[in-house]
């Protein structure tokens, strides 16, 4: 799944920890949703959502899904 993660992130100039720590994750975690290589579950999600101050579609993106 494809996130802005990364770009949000920046705007607010933190670190993948400080955002981690924001979080109550891992940098770890952090580091592997932004590659998109972990899709993080849904409290987690909103979490970001709540941090970002925005709703969960602005920033993930399902790259799977087509539309006709």
């Amino acid at each position: 799944m494809r996130n802005r993660l990364p770009e949000l992130r920046r705007e607010r100039t933190w670190s993948q920890q400080q955002l981690a720590d924001v979080l109550g994750v891992s940098r770890q975690t952090v580091i592997s949703i932004e590659r998109g290589r972990f899709d993080p579950s849904l409290p987690l999600a909103f979490r970001l959502a709540r941090v970002f101050e925005c709703p969960i579609e602005a920033i993930f993106d399902d790259a799977d899904s087509t539309q006709e």
